[in-house]
């Protein structure tokens, strides 16, 4: 069996433990503390789904597989192709979830897999701090899921008309709430509540965002299924991902690290260029 420790330390913990956590009590975010390798020479595998299925005892280990497979059956129902727009040059299009952006994947394996391992009665709160995509992808995976609620804080000036939309004309269990502020404003508020033992209690507080392992664990599917599909060890290839916090790249160096062959990971980002200035200057500038 996997289990996960903070990146802080601490005790060892189960999956369904840390999934529920989110946020490890220390602030520290939980990891897995042994990755088991992918079978050497994968299937053919037509889809996100089928890749859940065989690299589950890697990613997920320990978790049953017949679990793992009702998860992705519920949650993957739209396609990913991957399609090549130029010789050499592929697209893994993964925007043809519910709010057509790539975060849906994750979101909705992870809101299943919350239904799945959940033995407790009683209501759970959803919290998100988002700039965008994280809150509406969010939102629509825990939509009128029983049992979670889900409230969800973007900056007020922060976001796109778009974007608002989708998060706020939703009904029933979620609830948006625009923030007078940034979205570090935002995220501060969110991580003050997840360290805060007695409210985390009351609310039965957990997070959907990429600090909560249920979201980076599914991130690594989309790779393996992309590798996977262009041959594995005998054609590896680069991956171009855009970043912004980087928990989607972090997503595909775990597939790495569980033995999925690449040529390595370029980061693509915009003017918020952060990590870029980390690794020119090796320090981060507020």
């Amino acid at each position: 069996m996997t289990l996960f420790v903070s990146t802080r330390g601490g005790n060892r913990i189960s999956l369904t433990e840390a999934l529920f956590a989110g946020l490890a009590p220390d602030g520290g975010l939980y990891v897995p503390t042994n990755l088991t390798p992918l079978p050497p020479d994968p299937p053919r595998l037509d889809s996100i789904a089928a890749t859940a299925h065989w690299a589950s005892p890697s990613l997920f280990g320990g978790t049953d597989a017949d679990l793992i497979d009702r998860v992705a059956t519920a949650a993957l129902t739209f396609p990913a192709p991957l399609v090549e727009v130029e010789p050499g040059i592929f697209v893994l299009e993964l925007f043809h979830g519910p709010t057509h952006a790539f975060k849906d994947i994750a979101a909705r394996f992870m809101a299943q897999l919350m239904a799945e391992l959940d033995t407790q009665d009683g209501l759970r709160t959803i919290l998100v701090a988002t700039s965008g995509d994280t809150g509406s992808a969010v939102a629509q995976a825990f939509h009128n899921l029983e049992g979670y609620r889900v409230l969800v804080m973007f900056p007020k000036d922060g976001i796109s008309e778009r974007q608002r939309r989708q998060m706020t004309t939703l009904s029933g269990n979620v609830r948006a709430l625009a923030v007078q502020g940034t979205f570090d404003d935002c995220q501060r508020m969110a991580k003050e509540a997840f360290t805060d033992p007695s409210l985390r209690k009351e609310l039965r507080l957990t997070s959907a965002n990429s600090i909560n392992v249920g979201r980076l664990l599914p991130q690594s599917l989309y790779y393996t299924f992309a590798a996977a599909s262009l041959g594995w060890s005998s054609n590896p290839a680069f991956f171009v991902a855009p970043s912004g916090n980087l928990g989607n790249l972090c997503g595909g160096l775990l597939a790495q690290m569980c033995g999925m062959p690449s040529l390595g990971f370029i980061s693509a980002m915009n003017v918020n260029r952060g990590f870029a200035d980390f690794l020119e200057l090796g320090h981060f500038e507020g």
